[in-house]
């Protein structure tokens, strides 16, 4: 009996080997790094050695080397199966680095460009007085338009689009509902120009107003509107409907628990939304050379006499070409870009300062 049981127990060279047999080998986790770097040189090479003075091209093949070289090495050193999933995961890598290269180059080429001119006297002084070819002269007046303009269209349509959002998620059942879904995903898709043609055929044609920044922000309302619409809709569906079901419980109207309940739980990615649409229509051209028309002087009534804007002001300083015009345009595009990137912080700051507080 003894000796039956003494058969049965697994032998210790028997169990030290079953282990060692389901062990892998593993690449070092400095071979993706390194890789990496051996592709670059090696894409560095060929693009020289083939007469190609594109760094683009030289990037490119170092991004197919990189992944041709990974898979090979993990085939050989692991395994198939983890080959493609180094393979997927590189690929995921070489995708996001080529999306960062020209937002890279295109941040570096405004910065370095436009810090030529940018100081205090570019942004408090207007054009009144400077000839386009010399040098001087400032963006103020632009600055105070887009932001007029901008507030404006954000006044009109942020309730609007939010009202409607309300309705869509909280009220909105059959076909009404279905029709004003629609009627936002094409209001969506719809050119600036476009908008600026219908509000310059209603507002300036039919009822006989000249321009002025109101009307541009009629047409960037019109831009803006469907943006705020689609961003609240998607927050006030992420709400939880038990909150809403628990509020009315306990006897509160459907409107105050909306107004209570639904609106201050969602109103950080409203913020967010809002202010994405923002960004959206503060670089538009199109709707502002048709209504606004654009000056040289500083107009501080929007509702009254042309005004400007950044971007019609970049295209305009663009169309003069001289050395002194070109320094301009670049300084108004980085202003521009500042201001974009100020209000997306901001929103952020919203969406965290608002966001639901989670207890232990």
């Amino acid at each position: 009996m003894s000796h039956a049981l003494q058969d049965q127990r697994p032998s210790r060279a028997t169990k030290s080997a079953a282990p060692s047999s389901l062990k892998q080998g593993h690449l070092p986790r400095w071979a993706p790094a390194g890789i990496a770097a051996a592709s670059v040189a090696l894409g560095s090479g060929i693009g020289s050695a083939s007469g190609l003075h594109s760094k683009i091209q030289w990037g490119l093949i170092a991004a197919i080397l990189f992944v041709v070289i990974t898979y090979t090495a993990s085939s050989i050193v692991e395994n198939r199966r983890q080959a493609k999933d180094r393979v997927a995961t590189s690929v995921v890598w070489v995708c996001f680095v080529l999306a960062l290269v020209p937002l890279l180059s295109l941040l570096w080429t405004t910065i370095s460009r436009g810090m030529k001119v940018l100081d205090g006297d570019f942004l408090s002084h207007s054009m009144n007085g400077v000839t386009s070819f010399e040098p001087g002269g400032g963006v103020y007046h632009a600055l105070l338009g887009t932001i007029e303009q901008v507030a404006l269209a954000t006044a009109i349509s942020a309730p609007i689009g939010l009202l409607t959002a309300i309705y869509l998620v909280e009220y909105g059942k059959g076909s009404l509902a279905k029709a004003v879904t629609f009627f936002v995903d094409v209001m969506t898709g719809i050119p600036s120009i476009v908008a600026g043609l219908f509000i310059l055929t209603t507002w300036t044609l039919m009822l006989g107003f000249g321009p002025s920044g109101f009307a541009g922000s009629l047409a960037l309302s019109i831009l803006m509107m469907p943006v705020v619409v689609r961003s609240t809709e998607e927050m006030l569906k992420l709400v939880p409907n038990e909150l809403r079901e628990a509020a009315l419980a306990l006897g509160v109207p459907k409107w105050r628990v909306i107004l209570k309940v639904v609106i201050p739980t969602a109103i950080g990615g409203i913020a967010t939304g809002v202010m994405l649409a923002v960004a959206r229509i503060a670089g538009e051209t199109a709707p502002i050379m048709l209504l606004v028309f654009g000056t040289q002087l500083i107009n501080n009534n929007p509702f009254e006499g042309a005004q400007s804007s950044l971007p019609l002001y970049i295209w305009e300083q663009y169309k003069v070409g001289s050395e002194a015009s070109y320094d301009r345009a670049w300084g108004a595009a980085l202003v521009l870009i500042a201001f974009v990137m100020i209000l997306n912080l901001v929103a952020r700051g919203i969406a965290r300062w608002k966001a639901p507080k989670t207890g232990r």
